[in-house]
């Protein structure tokens, strides 16, 4: 959106442009240690890189619904390693 101030109301041309932002913010799963979050995404094109680090992730999210997960275009598979207890993981499926 422009917006131009009135020419004779300044001795020097003014010209504004406003961007609309959405207030939003990223955080590390190691930096939401005993915090719910709403939405929770997952970029998993590459591996994660920690022990228990996918589980920490998925059982943040308040609502299993609320979970996005970005897998790589030129993969079939939706898996990835470092599964820590395959016991957690089925009753996150089981509450979908």
């Amino acid at each position: 959106m422009s917006l131009d101030a009135n020419k004779e109301e300044f001795p020097v041309p003014l010209h504004r442009c406003q961007f609309p932002v959405r207030l939003a913010f990223a955080m590390t799963i190691n930096k939401s240690q005993g915090q719910s979050v709403q939405q929770v995404g997952l970029d998993l094109r590459t591996h994660v890189f920690s022990h228990g680090q996918l589980y920490v992730a998925f059982s943040h999210c308040t609502h299993p619904h609320n979970i996005k997960v970005i897998f790589p275009q030129n993969q079939n598979s939706t898996k990835t390693t470092n599964v820590v207890f395959t016991e957690v993981l089925r009753g996150l499926i089981d509450q979908m």
